[in-house]
């Protein structure tokens, strides 16, 4: 059993500077071949949930009333947040059991529940073929998957910097940002290859299927290569963590559950607007060529890949706090961007899209890290679940469609507005839990 560094329940001071040999620790193979497992884990977690909201405009007619194909996205994306809204669940259920017996099973029921919903997603009937049950069916497994990644994100990232040595903190949020964007890239580069080899027509009628079925057998690669993840609970750890303790421990932490509940909230309202919402926006409102669509979507995806590892290059060996505050910061005025995008046109679609990606990137590479500093460990899944899937359901599943909705009613200005408030509560409820109960990983 890998065994984490001692003094994760110290709290530091935010000003302290890590040791030159903290900066340069190496990593065990056992801990590559666990950053790896952890890491495909997220390119699938990501790959499967963000395949649907690109293929939305596609899932629509198919499983709800095509009369209006505006209505049939809008359900699709519905659905979509209806995902995000059990998060919250499965960070209580599975957090909780991720501290009573350790990270590495609940980590592959993780995997489990997301390929099997998603490879019921690949081969459901249309409602043109059962009507309304194809609906139902579809909410199910969008339910599961958002109990899925209610666990999966916070807690891959949790059992990454505990096995991580201290001071490697940056590494571990930079690799895992990594993957992260791995998986939303592949769903974009998916989603655009199928288009522009089936065309508009098949993609629609049923080529929006086969980005289901990849995500689904990649699954199985996933299961096989985190067969042999270290645990990072030690057993004494995990007698004492009886479900009493754990959730008195995370009352006693609230205002550090609050902090995480807006620090992922505005990352993710950000992230799903720019990677759901605006090219939902574009294919849907403004009617942009799906094909050009997917492209733009793709090459923004390499930006996040790239970006995440710089990021993490750059951040490793540094302050966590410092890199959050300033990144965060620029995100206020960094999102007004999209109200550049108020009418048809591929080119004011890419100025926005690309445009935004820099300050998103930043952004999306350290939140989970940043959240993880704000719980002790022996309370880390269920507290960082908990704030990870309330911020998420509240604020990230309802940004695509909030934003579609919104240019719907020619208020699109209101988002923005939104967003930047929502990352300047993030800062002070921040800055608030680091002052009243401290950090616990990193400085």
């Amino acid at each position: 059993m890998f065994d984490t560094q001692a003094t994760d329940n110290v709290v530091p001071s935010p000003s302290t500077t890590f040791s030159s040999a903290q900066k340069n620790a190496k990593f065990t193979p056992e801990v590559r071949r666990g950053l790896l497992g952890l890491g495909v884990g997220n390119v699938l977690e990501w790959y499967d949930w963000m395949v649907f909201g690109l293929l939305s405009a596609f899932i629509g007619p198919n499983f709800f009333p095509n009369t209006d194909p505006l209505s049939a996205t809008l359900n699709a994306l519905a659905v979509f947040a209806v995902g995000f809204a059990f998060r919250p669940l499965g960070g209580i259920l599975l957090g909780t059991l991720a501290d009573r017996i350790g990270r590495r099973r609940v980590m592959l029921m993780s995997i489990m529940l997301m390929s099997g919903s998603t490879l019921i997603i690949a081969f459901c009937p249309t409602y043109q073929q059962i009507g309304a049950w194809a609906g139902i069916i579809l909410l199910v497994c969008r339910v599961l998957q958002g109990v899925s990644t209610g666990i999966e994100a916070p807690l891959s990232t949790s059992h990454a910097v505990e096995l991580a040595p201290e001071g490697r903190e940056g590494y571990v949020a930079g690799i895992m940002g990594f993957y992260v964007n791995i998986g939303i890239l592949l769903a974009s580069l998916v989603s655009f290859l199928g288009s522009l080899i089936l065309g508009g027509a098949a993609m629609a009628e049923w080529g929006w299927r086969v980005p289901f079925i990849i995500g689904a057998m990649f699954g199985f690669v996933v299961l096989y290569l985190r067969r042999s993840l270290p645990e990072t609970l030690k057993a004494e750890e995990m007698a004492t963590n009886t479900p009493r303790a754990v959730w008195s421990g995370v009352r006693k932490h609230w205002l550090s559950v609050l902090a995480i509940i807006f620090v992922v909230g505005a990352a993710q309202a950000y992230n799903y607007a720019w990677n759901v919402g605006l090219p939902s926006a574009a294919r849907s409102g403004f009617k942009e060529d799906p094909t050009a669509v997917f492209a733009l979507t793709t090459i923004f995806g390499v930006i996040l890949v790239v970006g995440s590892w710089v990021v993490g290059k750059l951040a490793d060996g540094k302050a966590m706090s410092k890199w959050f505050l300033v990144t965060r910061v620029l995100a206020i005025p960094s999102v007004f961007l999209m109200l550049m995008y108020v009418q048809p046109g591929i080119g004011g679609f890419a100025a926005v899209l690309l445009g935004g990606s820099i300050v998103l990137v930043l952004n999306m590479t350290l939140y989970n890290v940043v959240s993880s500093s704000l719980m002790p460990k022996n309370i880390r899944g269920t507290g960082v679940a908990l704030g990870y899937g309330i911020g998420v359901a509240l604020f990230g599943g309802t940004a695509s469609y909030l934003l579609v909705w919104f240019q719907s009613l020619n208020i699109t200005w209101v988002f923005p507005v939104y967003v930047a408030a929502l990352s300047i509560l993030s800062i002070v409820f921040y800055l608030a839990a680091r002052r009243s109960n401290g950090i616990f990983v990193g400085k």
